[in-house]
């Protein structure tokens, strides 16, 4: 029982000091990493609202211990997971390699994931950023108007996403053909400013 109980002490332990270190990794304050290629994460990754992001870590056999936190908050620590969130899974935690997956991913997911180990009782760290991609989206657009020759006109088209997407008007002839004027607007708005003719 007291083998048990120590065990669960040392686990918990370790645990809240990773949570620590990457917290103060965060601030500014350094944390001691070793050689700089190990532990070595992945580099950005980007993914779309509604994937899933798998991210990943390269070990070796000199690791005893080892998490994913997302900021300060543990997500996995060793097997054991600690955060409720029922879309993180662990994929795998092998000799070379520590992976998790964050299903059905958000905007909020978007930030810092840091994969933490522990070797020769010194606490090595690798940071990987998470980017979450929003497909574009038309939200408001003007209906059909009619209007007399010579006569000022003002059309909106309001669109979201992430990256910020650009909006663009063309005229499209009768004929069903683009013609060579295009239309400027103003970032963000959607709103007609001008137009020009393309190259």
């Amino acid at each position: 029982m007291k083998t048990i109980q120590a065990k669960m002490h040392n686990s918990i332990s370790w645990a809240i000091f990773t949570a620590l270190a990457a917290l103060f990794l965060f601030q500014g304050v350094p944390v001691r990493s070793g050689d700089a290629t190990f532990p070595k994460a992945m580099d950005n990754v980007t993914v779309r609202q509604g994937e899933s992001a798998t991210l990943r870590c390269t070990i070796d056999n000199r690791v005893t211990r080892v998490a994913w936190l997302n900021r300060s908050t543990i997500l996995y620590a060793g097997n054991d997971k600690w955060c409720l969130d029922p879309r993180v899974v662990l994929l795998s935690n092998t000799q070379t390699q520590y992976s998790i997956e964050i299903q059905n991913v958000d905007v909020y997911d978007e930030g810092p994931y840091t994969c933490s180990v522990q070797t020769d009782n010194h606490p090595k760290t690798s940071r990987v950023h998470l980017i979450v991609q929003v497909s574009p989206k038309i939200v408001e657009i003007s209906s059909d108007i009619s209007i007399n020759e010579g006569n000022n006109v003002s059309l909106t088209c309001i669109a979201t996403g992430r990256p910020e997407p650009t909006v663009t008007w063309r005229h499209i002839s009768p004929k069903g053909e683009r013609s060579s004027l295009v239309y400027r607007v103003v970032r963000g708005s959607g709103r007609i400013v001008g137009l020009g003719r393309t190259l």
